[in-house]
């Protein structure tokens, strides 16, 4: 089958990749030209396992292809694929604009195209959006909803650091709209996946993935404040939340369960504050949800203050993207830990092996620069050289070379805000919450 997909980033590119491996021909469209470069070059746009030899491979094959060009893009496919961003605004509601820019274009195109067109939104949208779309697409086009084209809501459940694993091995593929066309076209598309098709109604496909968001940040938020009070009276939390999952009953699945540092990342806040916005919107009071960023900002500064308490002008950061395995730096908690030291006059040092500031994109170098101007001069190329210069070593992330470097320095003070070591604990460490 042949594919457009709009915007070329995390959702974009590894869907760009995992449908070519499924031997669909794919054209990526991004009004970015540095990622439609990297692209064209068989050079993925995002750090994620697996991604660089899925768009490596579909390029040199010719099932991918990469274009400004939404028109070319558009005549070139059969189904268009929404993936671009929409950030959250002030108020909490999302910007859609990048949704009906690309409707705008899609529509543009319908104009001299005499096929059956289907358009799937991936992007994380809120109710309505849908709708919104058909319209555009109806008004610039002049073609008609459901006989001319069909808009199918059919939204991601991708992790980073896992997404094409995800991708591959889906819980299920949801798909919600008014035309059956629309929807058997989406089951083609997912054909090669082994999973679930769940046809639902387009309220429920747009609204899902703001629940699960909302949810797996209540968890995580949950069991950091029984890591805090654990702290508090002297228990190992870890202990008592690895008795805790032992419950399946009812305490449900261990994901997200184990204490540790704040979350972070481009998609819990903004579907977090956009599920929050829904509610605000309809006047309906929800103190539960409304609480968790709250307690997830709380939890920071009680990292922040165990730093503050040891004295120690020279900190080492080891990780600082939200979340191992990626180079997403937006909403990272470890962003906000380094811009409040570095406010207060610490001499901060950061390693990260996945970030490498020249290949920094889009909205991900926007906020890095933004939050830390100077991030350029705090980032260390070797591990050793933020050993070397660092009196304290924060750990925000649970990898092999961390944990050999806190057992081979045992002169420098380290602080574990991702639970890298298990069992007896070495003189010069010490947990977040355990």
């Amino acid at each position: 089958m042949d594919i457009s997909i709009f915007g070329l980033g995390y959702v974009g590119c590894v869907t760009a990749g995992c449908l070519a491996r499924h031997g669909h021909r794919v054209t990526g469209v991004d009004i970015n030209e540095a990622k439609v470069k990297m692209i064209e070059s068989g050079i993925p746009t995002i750090v994620e396992k697996d991604i660089i030899k899925l768009i490596s491979s579909g390029v040199s094959s010719g099932q991918i292809y990469a274009t400004t060009d939404a028109g070319e893009a558009v005549k070139r496919s059969d189904v268009s694929i929404i993936c671009v961003g929409t950030p959250s605004d002030r108020e909490g509601h999302l910007d859609l604009s990048g949704i009906f820019q690309t409707a705008h274009e899609i529509g543009d195109a319908l104009k001299s195209k005499e096929t059956f067109h289907t358009v799937l939104i991936r992007s994380t949208v809120p109710p309505g959006t849908n709708e919104k779309t058909g319209k555009i697409i109806e008004e610039v086009s002049g073609k008609a909803r459901n006989a001319d084209f069909a808009i199918v809501s059919n939204p991601e459940f991708l992790r980073e650091g896992t997404a094409v694993s995800d991708f591959m091995n889906p819980p299920y593929t949801v798909a919600g709209s008014d035309s059956g066309s629309g929807i058997e076209i989406c089951r083609s598309v997912y054909a090669g996946i082994d999973a679930p098709f769940e046809v639902v109604s387009t309220g429920a496909a747009e609204m899902i993935k703001y629940i699960n968001n909302a949810y797996h940040a209540l968890k995580i938020t949950f069991a950091n404040e029984v890591g805090e009070i654990c702290k508090s009276i002297g228990i190992d939390s870890l202990e008592l939340m690895q008795l805790f999952i032992r419950e399946t009953h009812l305490n449900t699945s261990g994901a997200y369960l184990m204490p540790g540092f704040a979350y972070g990342g481009s998609c819990l806040p903004k579907d977090l504050l956009a599920l929050r916005t829904l509610a605000h919107d309809s006047y309906l009071e929800t103190p539960v949800i409304a609480s968790i960023d709250k307690s997830n900002k709380n939890h920071i500064d009680f990292a922040l203050k165990m730093i503050l308490e040891k004295g120690l002008i020279n900190v080492g950061i080891l990780g600082l993207s939200f979340k191992p395995g990626t180079d997403d730096l937006r909403n990272s908690p470890m962003v906000t830990f380094a811009e409040q030291l570095t406010g207060k006059g610490y001499k901060v040092r950061i390693y990260d092996g996945n970030i490498n500031a020249s290949r920094l994109l889009g909205a991900n170098r926007e906020y890095i620069s933004n939050h830390l101007p100077h991030f350029v001069s705090l980032l260390q190329n070797d591990i050793s050289d933020v050993i070397r210069m660092s009196d304290l070593i924060v750990i925000s992330h649970r990898h092999k070379k961390f944990l050999e470097a806190l057992l081979s320095n045992p002169e420098k003070e380290f602080i574990d805000l991702a639970g890298v070591i298990q069992g007896e604990k070495p003189a010069n460490y010490e947990g977040l919450c355990w």
